[in-house]
């Protein structure tokens, strides 16, 4: 049996095509957690479960997806990323699949727990295997790997969005369910560890961050570290119910059929809004990751923390304006989703 790390090309040319591949997969379970919106009221329409109810159904894919990431890690260690991304193709398409015949919370909530399970495995391996070939580029290696991520959804919500107002929600599930999983599945075969350590950095920054490299048990133990995670902990949660929420928010504020004109395009207030924000999602990444490469994370924070509040705060006071609702929370989008970059 041949493994991951035998007769792996150590060129600047492949591993820049492994960044690649994991920003494609990275982008094929981007609807999992951003398209997730456009489905609660269709199915609450349908069943009548209640947008609470449906939305823990988000909960525990976000709670799966990210604290089963270190168990998922150690697989990655074991068996290399080529197995633990082609599981999480499956789980993904299963994930899906599952939702599209959902006909009660119980079933609803295990496919959530699925495709939780499935994102994570690709979203840590291809993070993880991007920082491994860039370790002289982490914050731009980061960044484009997550912008995958927060990008990805763009070019599928206008699609998606037409086939639930065509065909119902339980067909853009099982279709594109289908389509992202083998993706995932089809690309995993390609993707492979470098066989040896990476060349060092080839620029000295003389930022705080990049002065050491510290173990796994010194960083439990560094207060640092856990500053930093309450905080990734409160951005990521304030964003993460934005995403899940911006169609019902809308359609509280009655503008989720409104047009907007901008830059020459128009479209419905909520499906040009979540078109905007992956864009802006997208490109914040690797921006902010290239920023906080050039002057620290902690100044990078500071910018994209206050722009976030300074959008929060507009939203709450002028969303009933469709065009503030489309650029607010564009722009806030587009600061949430550097944390990705920076505080890996």
């Amino acid at each position: 049996m041949v493994s991951d790390t035998d007769a792996t090309p150590q060129s600047s040319g492949f591993r820049w095509l492994q960044l690649v591949m994991g920003i494609v997969c990275m982008a094929m379970i981007a609807n999992l957690q951003y398209g997730w919106t456009l489905f609660v009221d269709p199915i609450d329409a349908k069943y009548h479960w209640g947008r609470a109810a449906i939305q823990l159904a988000f909960t525990l894919f976000v709670v799966t997806e990210t604290w089963l990431v270190p168990v998922e890690a150690w697989f990655v260690d074991k068996y290399g990323p080529r197995i633990v991304v082609m599981f999480g193709g499956i789980m993904i398409a299963l994930a899906w699949l599952m939702n599209s015949y959902a006909d009660s919370l119980v079933l609803l909530y295990a496919a959530a727990i699925v495709g939780g399970i499935g994102a994570g495995a690709v979203y840590g391996t291809c993070v993880g295997n991007a920082l491994k070939w860039f370790p002289d580029r982490r914050g731009l290696a980061a960044g484009a790997t997550a912008a995958g991520f927060g990008a990805g959804a763009a070019i599928t919500v206008v699609p998606i969005a037409n086939m639930i107002a065509a065909t119902g929600y339980q067909s853009a599930f099982f279709t594109f369910g289908l389509g992202q999983g083998l993706i995932v599945f089809i690309l995993s075969f390609f993707l492979r560890p470098p066989t040896v350590a990476m060349p060092a950095k080839k620029k000295q920054l003389h930022l705080p961050q990049t002065k050491i490299d510290f173990t796994p048990p010194q960083v439990l133990r560094s207060p640092i570290f856990w500053v930093m995670y309450l905080v990734f902990v409160m951005v990521a949660s304030g964003g993460l119910m934005t995403a899940a929420q911006i169609a019902p928010i809308a359609k509280d504020f009655k503008i989720d059929g409104s047009p907007v004109t901008l830059a020459g395009f128009q479209m419905a207030a909520l499906t040009f809004a979540i078109s905007l924000d992956r864009i802006f999602d997208g490109f914040g990444r690797p921006l902010f990751g290239w920023i906080s490469d050039t002057i620290g994370r902690e100044h990078t924070m500071f910018i994209a923390f206050g722009t976030a509040a300074l959008m929060l705060l507009t939203l709450s006071a002028y969303g009933h304006v469709p065009i503030v609702f489309v650029l607010a929370t564009a722009v806030y989008f587009g600061v949430f989703g550097e944390m990705e970059s920076i505080v890996v």
